[in-house]
Formats: structure tokens, sequence, C-alpha cells
């Protein structure tokens, strides 16, 4: 038994150190064999990456594809928004800018009217859309656009002429208004200062008779029904031209025979202006009263008028008159003006109001100096503004603020959303000018210092 022992000792010992050493072995083996795997994995991940972008370097380069009309899903045609010089939108701050063109048709529906309303649009084709499209140009009428002034408002009138047609659809209830054109209109330098010097003989504007060519202009007409008065169409602008062709038909809805004749149409007639608001060329007003309407239901009748202007209706009413009230404060270097109300302003519109406002501006030794405004009265020819205006008077070294140079410029002007303010009258005070009641009333003030003087003025031209 003695003999035994140390063998047993011996396996003991090896059997401990196999136990410990195995599972190191399989540990070690395992990790080389994963790593062995990643490696593997991660060359050819790469290979593949390398082969993708050679793959793409080697395409062919592929223009962009040039832009496509959206096409609308109930299958019309492709239809892109224009801007308008919106004759009959907001009237947009000063020095704001106005695209050129207008949409081509558009219809309205007085406040009285039932039916619902129907726009007749004119349709494109892609084709006409994603292509340049070629126009041609309408040749001069050698009778009309080569004419002198003189000869033009012999033919057409000296504002020119307007060509419309009217048909009545009493199985709609509609009136169908198409302006077809205008003719002889006035060129941009019509009434203006600046014709006056470029017309003389030798100048820019003079041919060699001696006659004036006027220059073209771009006009495009504006309409409405009247006395409702509250929706206004208009047809597109046509560039550099004094004798525009539209051709462009309007529908007012819900109408019946017997509520035309006390209606009219007015015509107003502008010219477009991309920097400023657009010049009045002059107005036709029509009533319907004098047409035959029972002819205008059986077929379509083309009419022609001539274009009036419209101051021609201030002349033969007056300006009207304005009561102010003045006060002169030496002390505080102030002028306070008031202004009261108006009386007896000619009608504006041809519904037989206006929409009256004031401006008022310091002038010292003729520069101007200071501007006020009042608010304007809409739809009234007897406003009353109440409003109250202090000028700051500018004072000499030694001597103090005075009145000696100072004067006071009013000009009353009729409100247009659309179109240039019209002046219905303008009123010195203090100027070399200054005649009249308005000079008595001027000194008058001048004599009595805070004193509040009032009194009534006719405005001039």
């Amino acid at each position: 038994m003695g003999d035994h022992g140390p063998d047993m000792n011996t396996l003991e010992t090896d059997y401990v150190v196999l136990v410990s050493v195995v599972p190191a072995v399989l540990g070690l083996t395992a990790a080389a064999i994963l790593a062995v795997t990643a490696c593997f994995c991660a060359r050819r991940i790469r290979r593949q990456k390398k082969k993708a972008g050679h793959e793409v370097s080697s395409l062919p380069f592929q223009p962009p594809r040039p832009p496509r009309a959206v096409r609308s899903p109930s299958g019309q045609p492709p239809q892109y928004l224009k801007k308008s010089p919106s004759p009959t939108g907001i009237k947009p701050p000063p020095g704001g800018h106005l695209p050129a063109q207008s949409p081509t048709e558009q219809s309205c529906i007085p406040t009285n009217a039932t039916a619902p309303i129907t726009t007749t649009t004119t349709k494109y084709s892609e084709e006409n859309e994603l292509t340049p499209k070629k126009v041609q140009l309408e040749p001069k009428s050698p009778d009309v656009d080569h004419l002198d002034g003189n000869e033009n408002e012999t033919e057409y009138g000296k504002l020119g002429s307007i060509v419309f047609k009217l048909r009545y659809l009493a199985d709609r209830s509609a009136l169908v208004v198409s302006v077809v054109r205008c003719r002889g209109l006035p060129g941009k330098n019509h009434g203006s200062t600046t014709s006056d010097l470029t017309a003389l003989p030798g100048g820019p504007l003079c041919n060699g008779n001696g006659n004036v060519k006027q220059s073209a202009t771009d006009p495009y007409v504006k309409l409405q029904l009247l006395p409702d008065k509250q929706h206004k169409v208009k047809t597109r602008v046509v560039r550099n031209t004094r004798n525009p062709v539209y051709d462009e038909d309007f529908t007012f809805y819900g109408l019946t025979l017997t509520e035309l004749a006390g209606m009219s149409l007015h015509f107003v007639v502008l010219s477009f202006d991309r920097y400023s608001r657009d010049d009045v060329i002059g107005e036709v007003v029509c009533p319907l009263s004098g047409i035959d309407l029972q002819q205008i239901e059986n077929q379509q009748v083309a009419l022609s008028r001539e274009i009036q202007p419209r101051s021609l209706k201030i002349r033969a009413q007056g300006r009207g008159e304005l009561l102010i009230s003045l006060c002169w404060q030496p002390a505080a270097a102030r002028l306070t003006v008031v202004l009261l109300k108006a009386r007896n302003l000619p009608r504006m519109d041809v519904t037989g109001l206006a929409d009256p406002y004031v401006k008022i501006y310091l002038l010292y030794n003729g520069q101007r100096i200071a501007k006020k405004k009042t608010h304007v009265k809409k739809r009234t020819l007897s406003p009353v503004f109440n409003e109250s205006f202090a000028f700051d008077i500018p004072s000499t070294e030694g001597a103090g603020a005075t009145l000696e140079g100072v004067s006071l410029e009013l000009m009353l002007l009729d409100w247009d959303r659309v179109t240039k303010n019209e002046v219905i009258g303008r009123l010195e005070l203090g100027g070399p000018r200054s005649t009249g009641s308005a000079l008595n009333h001027w000194k008058e003030v001048c004599n009595s210092p805070r004193r509040q003087i009032a009194d009534w003025h006719k405005l001039r031209e």
C-alpha cells in the first residue's frame, strides 16, 4: 500500500492542470476564429463598396430634366397663374412695382343677381405652355397709327373712341358686353408740360408739317354696370399702341330686360404705368335706356362712343368751397390749421358722389417744408373733417418767429382705389397768388395772433 501512494498524487496533479489549460486553449481558438471571420467580412464589404463606386463613376452624365407642368387630377390642361396690373385691386404702396399683364377674361354678377357665377377663360394646351408661342403682331393701320394729332382728333375725337358689342341672353338672364377695340387714343405726352417743349419746331415730337406726333401708350379698359358699381371687370393691357384690339367678352348674370332699362354701362379707359398709378385717359357712359333692348335680345349689336374727359363735369359744376380755421401763436412759433368741412363739391363718380380728402403743404420762401392730410370721407359731396394740424414755423435769429415768407397750399382730391387721385381744387393762403377772401383771411390771422379765425374759400383750378 505504501508503494501506490505517489502514483495517485501524480495523477491528481495532471488532472488539475488539464482541467485548467483546456478552457484557455478553447477560448483562444474561438477568439482566433472570430478575428479571422471579422477580417474576411470587412475585406468583402470593402470590395463591394469599391466595386459599386466604380460603377457609379462610370455612368455617363445626364442633364437635368426640363420642368413640366403639373397635371390636374381632373384631366384639365395645365394652367399657370399670371400676375395682373390689378386696376381693380388694392392700391399698392408708394414706389410699389406692378407687373404688366392682366387676366384675359372675367365675368361679373351685380348685387341683385341670383344665378351662380360662371367664368369664361381661355384654355391653354400643354404644347402652348411648354414651347414659346409665336405672336403675330397686328399690322398697324396707316390711317390711324400714323395720323398726326390734329387729324386724329378730327376723325375719332380728342381722346379717341371705343367700340363695343351688346347681346342679351334671355335663357340665362345675362348681358354679354364685348369690348372690341379703342381707336385714336392720345399718346403718353397728351396734356403734359413736356409735350409743349418737345412739340416746338425741330423738337422730337414734331414732324415736318409742324404737327405734334404723340407717342404710343399701354391702354386697358375698365367696365362696370351702374348704378350698383360694386363689381368691376377689366381687359388686358395692350402694349405700345394707340389703337388697341381686345375682343374680350364680359357677362353680367341675373338681369332682366326691365332691370337693364334703368342701368348704364360705364367704361373707363386707362394707361398702364409700371412705376406709379395708372393715368385716366377718359370715360364713356352708355345708358341702356337709350338702346333698343329687344334688338340686342335677337342679335349682337355693335356700338361706338367717343371718349370724354373726366374734367368736363368739374368745369360745369364748379369745384366747391372749403371752410378753414387758422390760429397763429407767436410765442410757440406755431400755426394751427383746422379743416372743418367742405360743400358744393362736384360729382366725381357717375353715381353722383365723391371720396374727398385734403392735403396741406406748409411753404417757407416758396419751398415745401411740411405736409399733412386728412382722412378720406367716402361717398359724400359735403364732407365734415373737423381735423386739426399744427405746423412749427421757422424762426430767424434775433427776430423770433413770424409769418413772413410763410404760406399754405391746400389741395382737395378725390380718392380712387386704382387710378391716380384726381385733384378737385386748390387753395393758397399767404402766397403771391393769394387773392380775394384768401388774402383777407391771411392778413387777419397775421394781425390777430392767438385767435381762431374761420372763413369759407372757393377752390380754384
